[in-house]
């Protein structure tokens, strides 16, 4: 494997670098509160002319055990696959985003892909119009088949490093990337928290050392814009997805216009913060 690569989702953060500040970049299940709903919510992340939205979407794919997500993905997920979600939905769900204005990155468990098929998830998502896929339980060494199908389909592979993970580690996962690499800024499963993770400067600064090129997107834990704004004074994205899915949550089998405007103060809320950085 040869040295980092970039690629269509590395797009918005180059975008947003050329207007001095970080990307932000939002995550959303498809299938919550249903999937036709989950696709407003989805274009809800985007904003409009006069009103920043995120720069990238992760769109969900729930899954039956997930065992990085915190407490708020898990209910919307567990609630998602009670309504009836599919895998096929998510590729009307990246269609939506794309129709929104923004690129949408995929982010789900391996085993969806593995039993829905490599080759036709890559064909699916790239007929589409998605930027690619973040796959955050597998590692790129048993990842010969993607690495092959996402070749052929023009498609980013996102793989996660953490603060645990070995320089050597760091330096074969970015090789294998394309697009950009997901750090997680803290140990263990998702969902917002009180404050930005310690390790998580750090973690960014060895993989700059080790990976000068490479860039970096920060996720776990952001819930606000004072924190978006710590992540971007050292990141190239903040990455955000529990603090999207509460105001929905909420709200469910209730008020879901009202989710949505809640939904839409969180995200001027970031989008302000990576901002605030400059």
């Amino acid at each position: 494997m040869s040295g980092f690569q970039t690629g269509f989702s590395s797009q918005a953060f180059q975008v947003a670098a050329a207007q001095g500040r970080t990307a932000l970049v939002g995550y959303l299940p498809v299938g919550y509160p249903d999937v036709p709903r989950s696709l407003e919510a989805l274009a809800a992340l985007c904003g409009g002319p006069d009103d920043p939205g995120v720069d990238l979407v992760e769109v969900g794919l729930p899954y039956s055990d997930p065992m990085m997500d915190g407490p708020v993905i898990q209910a919307a997920g567990t609630l998602a696959l009670e309504r009836g979600v599919r895998t096929k939905d998510v590729f009307t769900a990246v269609e939506a985003v794309r129709a929104a204005g923004k690129p949408a990155v995929v982010m789900t468990y391996w085993n969806l892909v593995d039993r829905y098929g490599v080759k036709a998830f890559a064909r699916d998502l790239a007929a589409a119009g998605g930027a690619g896929l973040i796959t955050p339980d597998l590692i790129p060494d048993e990842a010969g088949d993607w690495l092959e199908a996402s070749d052929e389909h023009g498609l980013d592979r996102i793989f996660l490093v953490a603060p645990s993970s070995s320089d050597e580690r760091i330096v074969s996962t970015v090789a294998a990337c394309r697009g950009w690499v997901y750090a997680t800024a803290v140990m263990g499963v998702t969902g917002t928290r009180a404050e930005s993770a310690p390790a998580a400067p750090a973690l960014v600064a060895r993989i700059r050392r080790l990976c000068p090129n490479a860039l970096v997107g920060v996720g776990l834990g952001i819930s606000n814009g004072r924190q978006a704004a710590e992540v971007a004074a050292f990141a190239d994205a903040a990455i955000v997805g529990s603090a999207f899915l509460k105001p929905l949550l909420a709200v469910d089998g209730g008020d879901f216009a009202r989710g949505l405007a809640d939904l839409a103060a969180v995200r001027r809320d970031l989008a302000q913060g990576v901002r605030t950085a400059g």
